[in-house]
């Protein structure tokens, strides 16, 4: 095993989706860099599918394709969230928890130092542990949305605290300070179906409970500086080496952007006035309903401001609801508005001058992206964990939130207008433009964020030395 001076052999085996693949490969580059070796576990498509790595990192990088297993109701080549429709998650999480045995024959075979997995495969702690493994369990979620979830104990439903989906839009006994951070009753109801066990007999909070408890530390992407209250809660109720690894902002891949793609959106992007663009994506998680569509649509062409809107028009090609948007409304917004269906460089996009302000889904990955070139945040939350994000981004005057209404959660395209002309140019929003760029050093600080990946190397070694 791994001495002070030797190199560490870590796994890294993310969940199907790419705002989990892309924060662990961000993360394993980092790793790679210090040279330790890698060994990034996934499905053979996906593992197509990523960002190519600088030829630097090659030799520490092992790309370990585990086929994934067919299962009912999962189309053949579905192996990402971003393939299907919301409800057949569940059966993605079928053919994942499969893996199990493929894994850990890998393992066995392999003799990692470390494992650093996933909050779906909540198996893979215990697993590491009768192999004599140490394991990480890897959180891309924040520590606020850890902290907000609580103890594994409660999420594994040992305590009578959390009944029903309302017990989730009111802050918790274990969180000693005051905080708005909580799910709107729209937000928790959208996502109810990960508090109940699903197609897969096992419920995401029973998931994220079972993964905490059979972990040797808990890593979590986000810095003690940004959040260090929240950081505290989890040194409490986890009792157990809770380390932050930074922000982990994108970095650049290798041939990562289509250059005719950008060419054509940089040639409309140069032709509006700086700052005045407003950028609008989901991530590839989120699909709006249809009327949500309709009322973002109307409310872009309300505000007046020039837009490049990120569309995805269905998850996967077996998505039966494809969106649509507005009759006559890319006719009538032509003269200053751009809809991509299609992929769009979203880094590239966020750093050029004339965007001033982006509508998000609140997924942090994309929070990152946009602080590090400074555009203000207009948020809408979707799923997951966005409704806790959003929370935090408002505590600290980061972005500002549509009106909606608390039940259904919808809004009009009139104050998602106001929304965006407040943000992205009047006064009273001058407050989230700046605040934007008040934070950037704290998200990208480069000796910060080698700070923690040294720290974490350190503990891995002494951990490993035991």
């Amino acid at each position: 095993m791994a001495g002070d001076e030797e190199k560490l052999h870590i796994v890294m085996f993310p969940w199907l989706a790419f705002g989990h693949m892309i924060p662990n490969l961000e993360l394993a580059k980092l790793i790679a860099q210090k040279g330790h070796h890698i060994s990034f576990v996934s499905t053979p498509i996906n593992i197509q599918r990523l960002p190519k790595l600088p030829p630097s990192l090659a030799p520490f990088f092992n790309y370990v394709e585990l086929p994934l297993p067919k299962v009912e109701n999962l189309s053949e080549n579905a192996e990402a969230t971003t393939d299907v429709p919301y409800d057949v998650v569940q059966y993605l999480k079928e053919a994942y928890d499969a893996l199990r045995e493929p894994l850990i024959r890998f393992l066995e075979s392999s003799q990692p130092d470390w494992i650093f997995y996933d909050f779906t495969p909540f198996w893979a702690g215990s697993v590491a542990s009768k192999l004599g493994i140490k394991s990480a369990y890897y959180s891309i979620f924040t520590a606020s949305f850890l902290g907000f979830l609580g103890p594994a104990s409660s999420l594994m439903g040992h305590d009578q605290y959390r009944m029903k989906p309302e017990d989730f839009t009111v802050s918790p006994p274990w969180v000693p300070f005051p905080t708005t951070v909580a799910f709107r009753y729209f937000e928790i109801m959208r996502i109810s179906d990960s508090l109940s066990e699903n197609g897969t007999g096992v419920s995401d909070t029973y998931r994220f409970g079972a993964s905490i408890q059979n972990c040797d530390i808990v890593v979590v992407r986000g810095c003690t500086e940004f959040e260090p209250e929240w950081f505290q809660v989890l040194e409490n109720i986890y009792q157990k080496p809770v380390l932050p690894v930074g922000q982990l902002p994108s970095t650049g891949f290798v041939g990562a952007d289509d250059n005719d793609t950008w060419q054509w959106m940089k040639d409309w992007l140069d032709k509006q006035a700086c700052g005045s663009v407003v950028y609008v994506a989901f991530g590839s998680e989120a699909k709006p309903s249809q009327e949500e569509v309709t009322q973002i649509a109307l409310g872009l062409e309300k505000s007046k401001l020039p837009f490049f809107w990120a569309l995805r028009l269905q998850r996967g090609p077996w998505d039966p609801d494809v969106l649509r948007l507005p009759e006559g409304f890319e006719e009538r917004t032509k003269r200053f508005g751009m809809v991509c269906t299609s992929w769009v460089p979203q880094l590239k996009i966020l750093g050029h001058t004339a965007v001033g302000g982006f509508l998000t889904h609140s997924g942090w990955t994309s929070v990152v992206e946009a602080v590090q070139y400074e555009k203000p945040l207009v948020l809408l939350t979707f799923l997951a964990d966005q409704g806790i994000n959003a929370r935090v981004l408002e505590e600290k005057k980061m972005g500002y939130s549509v009106p909606r209404d608390e039940r259904d959660g919808s809004f009009s395209s009139d104050s998602l207008a106001d929304s965006l002309r407040l943000v992205v140019f009047e006064e009273e929003g001058r407050i989230y433009r700046e605040r934007i760029k008040e934070m950037k050093d704290l998200f990208i600080n480069k000796q910060r964020q080698d700070r923690y990946i040294n720290n974490l190397l350190h503990i891995l070694k002494r951990h490993t030395k035991r």
